[in-house]
């Protein structure tokens, strides 16, 4: 029997709202153009949910997101949110609970769209759920913490576990595109944790035969993809470095609102553009879906994979192809981009073009 898939929708805040329905509207075309039958379930989180359940994150969801194969998650804009324990951070608890390690950004340039190199094409695979951020690299208490007033120690948390199956996921994205992986890391001074990552990703590089592998420092490579970004096309690192990098990467190419993002790990995977909430701009539709619509691609395309299921590539790659000649070639482009579309006549447009490719 053909597979249902069950793909939850979680707006997130601000102009989450608004990008969202945008990128499930893609994703609707896509799938349906393809013939795959999707279970899409709203799930509540967020500020909406603080104000209409009294918390941030509601009790069932994550058994709800236990049962679904992956979800959408809007941008989450917790430095907002109240001074209450029941208004916390979703991001950290989500990463943790399914373990998704593995968080994929790319860093593509479009055509005709202002760019520091246009011919930047690459992706940062970055360990999702321990390093340095102490709001998931322990299960219990926290990884920073002040002895005294005047110090304060934050613990950096690194295993050969997540070292391995974020490298593993660097290769077999490799595989698909250039065959090519760089390791970043710093082991010349954190010679045991750095030098750990570093060891898993060999041992990982010994069993991809096929696909080049190079290591880089973390600061050389922060000059080194400035200056040329065609050396490289999977980049594999840390968290708090990938963090980091991915936003320059995204600077390279033109900003956060054309930096989409995928949380994976073995059994499930999470649709989250890169950039935030923006609640200065929300409710006034002007906000760029491009973000959160190619993460909502990276998801399909993820669960092809995991399914062995090509036509969630083919939706995949409609969905992407489309939004970039909607961009490219009919101009239909917000604000930031130079545009005057709101997010809804973008969002329109690409589901449109979806369904008019190969017609």
């Amino acid at each position: 029997m053909t597979k249902t898939y069950s793909i939850g929708v979680l707006n997130g805040d601000d102009i989450g709202h608004e990008v969202v329905p945008e990128t499930i509207r893609a994703m609707k075309a896509a799938v349906e153009k393809e013939g795959i039958d999707v279970d899409w379930q709203d799930v509540p989180i967020g500020r909406a949910a603080y104000d209409s359940l009294g918390t941030t994150m509601p009790d069932g969801t994550l058994d709800r997101l236990r049962q679904l194969d992956g979800w959408v998650l809007g941008p989450i804009g917790h430095r907002e949110y109240p001074d209450d324990a029941m208004a916390i951070n979703p991001h950290p608890i989500l990463r943790k609970q399914f373990e998704l390690h593995s968080n994929i950004r790319p860093s593509r340039a479009l055509k005709g769209l202002p760019s520091i190199h246009p011919e930047t094409d690459l992706v940062i695979v970055r360990e999702n759920i321990e390093g340095f951020q102490p709001d998931r690299n322990v299960v219990a208490g926290c990884g920073e913490f002040r002895p005294t007033h005047d110090t304060t120690i934050s613990v950096r948390v690194i295993t050969r576990k997540n070292s391995r199956a974020v490298a593993i996921s660097a290769f077999e994205l490799a595989r698909r595109r250039q065959r090519k992986v760089t390791a970043v890391h710093k082991n010349t001074v954190f010679k045991l944790g750095c030098g750990m990552f570093a060891e898993e990703c060999r041992k990982v590089a010994e069993e991809y035969p096929d696909v080049e592998f190079n290591e880089v420092i973390v600061d050389t490579f922060a000059m080194r993809v400035v200056m040329k970004p065609t050396d490289f096309d999977v980049v594999v690192t840390t968290n708090m470095f990938g963090d980091i990098l991915s936003d320059l990467t995204a600077g390279l190419v033109g900003g956060l609102g054309l930096a989409p993002g995928l949380s994976a790990g073995d059994t499930h995977a999470m649709a989250q553009a890169t950039h935030g909430s923006a609640p200065d701009i929300s409710g006034r539709g002007i906000a760029n879906p491009y973000a959160m619509i190619v993460s909502g691609a990276m998801l399909l395309d993820w669960l092809g994979q995991k399914n062995r299921d090509d036509r969630l590539h083919r939706a995949a790659d409609a969905i992407v192809s489309s939004i970039e000649s909607v961009f490219e070639q009919d101009g239909v482009m917000t604000p930031d981009l130079g545009g005057t579309a709101s997010t809804v006549e973008v969002g329109e447009r690409v589901a449109d073009r979806i369904l008019e490719v190969g017609s």
